[in-house]
């Protein structure tokens, strides 16, 4: 596939998760409970997950910013879902090194967050890309607030 098209297909997957967010909310019954912004751009992020066992059971977040920071917490939502603590971490991480351009597992399966990918080439929105994502390390950490 041509550059070009391909910049499309991620732009589009990009605009498609900041205006049909997945799973926009709170949780009623989370049991942890999140709160970041990013001053830089006014980014906000308001996470609510429900952990039990060490598995993210259910997770939603209602925030305020640019379509590159509310699409990359949709993605995030829809991927850790159902995952255990220790493999979210491991997906932040990796998705963390994409943002700084670093070579990638293959074995990690990103889905559409690979759309973002080329956000690693405006250093100044890779806060934007992450903030959900360093919200959520800090939620599963034990860090809630």
């Amino acid at each position: 596939m041509s550059t070009n098209k391909l910049d499309q297909l991620y732009r589009s997957v990009i605009m498609d998760h900041y205006k049909n967010p997945k799973n926009k909310g709170v949780l009623d019954d989370g049991n942890v409970t999140i709160d970041m912004n990013n001053p830089t751009c006014g980014d906000v992020i308001h996470l609510t997950m429900n952990v039990e066992d060490d598995v993210v059971k259910d997770v939603k977040f209602e925030g305020e910013g640019c379509s590159i920071s509310m699409a990359s917490a949709s993605m995030m939502t829809q991927l850790i879902k159902g995952k255990s603590t220790e493999d979210a971490t491991k997906l932040a991480h990796t998705f963390s090194d994409m943002m700084l351009g670093k070579d990638l597992d293959d074995s990690i399966e990103l889905d559409d967050l690979e759309a973002l990918s080329g956000v690693a080439q405006f250093p100044a929105r890779i806060k934007c890309a992450t903030l959900s994502w360093k919200a959520m390390e800090k939620g599963v950490s034990g860090e809630s607030q």
